[in-house]
């Protein structure tokens, strides 16, 4: 069982002040996921001119998409628990340096199979989210938890977004320069690669594991830190206990499963069902990953709002009505014919689903803080689990349409899936107390 540490958790974000550990971590995290899904998701908005070069099948590409996710399955559940062993620290930088490594691979490969392998090793990059919640997790307090982690998640997905406008804008500078485009979508993919290996060397140099310090330094005195449970799997089978964490790996698979899904086959849906150009469709595509910058942050601040009021009970309920309102607004997406209203319906959808994983993880917090990185760990694997499964649902599927048709039914089903969440009142007492003592010292310090 860890033991609370006598210096307190930030019980406020100042988003300028760079001063604390509280918001070095912060900032170092929510740059760091960014990167990281700007790498993850760099080949997606350039598929058209790969598949183009590689003469891909449609079960080709999606075997691509699928394998761009299964591995991130198996490194979310590893990283929670070396989070809980190591501490953030090393683990975000050696997922960093490490996972740049495929990245500069996928620019060099030659052939389909040596494309599909780089593409399926550069999914591991994307366990970077489980370490970033990890991260503020234990930098902040009970009252702001919920708005930190989903602010810097946001903040991070919004790379998905960013790469889905700015490679095409990229690439097309890169083909004006002279380059051909065969070679200018791998000059492309270098700079994701690059951007990884500057943000690994700065989150070495410019973060620590908690508020007191590094967990290796707080351990050598005597101090425990993270979590005491002797190996990863003895972690892992202790969060897995908990059928809390299996409700929420459900639901995460049906919020976070289906943006990664969408970021995959987005641009290339544009392209195929409306006939868009590849600007024109990254462009639109971008919208979706970019609405991350807020509506992650706003579905956390929202459960944190409502459990001033409704505690425990009332994060299950917003989480709820927003996974809900994803399903239905995935299903209108899919009926849409026109360019205009499917964009719009797009955009509704994505709000829902954005603030769905933000409240996900605003929640995640309270379900066992004695395995936070494997409780972490198992609910991030599954939204992989669930853009895995969506890719197979494509993969056996005619058309796009039908598939979203019936994801859409599956979100729905998944939303209720939320009302079997309950707390035990003591549970709640512990949780409402300490989120009350973090007021208190929010108010004090003020």
């Amino acid at each position: 069982m860890s033991t609370v540490l006598p210096a307190p958790k930030a019980t406020k974000i100042q988003l300028f002040n760079f001063s604390t550990p509280a918001m070095r971590a912060f900032h170092m995290s929510w740059l760091a996921f960014f990167v990281c899904f700007f790498a993850w998701f760099a080949c997606a908005p350039l598929m058209p001119v790969i598949a183009g070069e590689f003469d891909l099948s449609k079960d080709q590409i999606a075997n691509i998409n699928i394998a761009a996710v299964a591995i991130t399955i198996l490194v979310r559940l590893i990283v929670g628990p070396l989070c809980d062993k190591y501490g953030p620290r090393k683990t975000y930088t050696a997922l960093l340096l490490i996972g740049s490594i495929p990245v500069f691979g996928v620019a060099s490969a030659n052939s389909y199979e040596s494309f599909l392998f780089f593409r399926m090793l550069i999914g591991a990059i994307g366990a970077s989210f489980v370490i970033t919640q990890y991260h503020t997790s234990i930098m902040f307090a009970p009252n702001v938890v919920g708005t930190a982690n989903a602010t810097t998640a946001g903040w991070g997905n919004a790379g998905g977004g960013a790469t889905q406008a700015l490679m095409p804008l990229l690439l097309g500078a890169l083909v004006m320069f002279g380059v051909e485009q065969s070679m200018g979508w791998r000059i492309a993919l270098l700079v994701p690669g690059i951007l990884m290996v500057i943000v690994g060397v700065l989150y070495w140099k410019f973060t620590q594991d908690c508020v007191q310090g590094n967990f290796s330094e707080l351990r050598a005195l005597g101090i425990n830190a993270g979590s005491d449970k002797k190996g990863g799997l003895a972690i892992l089978a202790h969060a897995a206990r908990n059928y809390r964490v299996w409700v929420l790996f459900v639901t995460y698979a049906a919020c976070f499963g289906i943006e990664i899904f969408i970021h995959n086959i987005v641009a290339m849906y544009y392209v195929t069902h409306f006939e868009f150009g590849l600007k024109e469709a990254g462009l639109a595509a971008g919208i979706f990953g970019l609405l991350a910058l807020f509506a992650r942050s706003l579905g956390g601040y929202l459960s944190d709002k409502i459990a001033l009021k409704k505690g425990l009970d009332g994060r299950t309920q917003i989480l709820f009505f927003l996974i809900l309102g994803e399903g239905l607004f995935l299903m209108l997406f899919a009926q849409m014919s026109s360019v205009t209203l499917a964009i719009l319906a797009m955009t509704i959808f994505a709000l829902f689903t954005h603030m769905a994983c933000g409240a996900t993880y605003a929640l995640v917090p309270f379900i066992d803080r004695q395995a936070l990185g494997g409780v972490a760990g198992i609910i991030g694997a599954g939204g992989n689990v669930g853009a895995v499964a969506a890719g197979f649902l494509l993969k056996g599927m005619m058309d796009i349409q039908s598939c979203l048709m019936m994801l859409g039914a599956l979100v729905v089903i998944a939303a209720g899936c939320v009302l079997l969440i309950r707390f035990s009142p003591s549970h709640k007492e512990k949780e409402q107390q300490l989120f009350e003592q973090a007021l208190i010292e929010r108010n004090t310090t003020a």
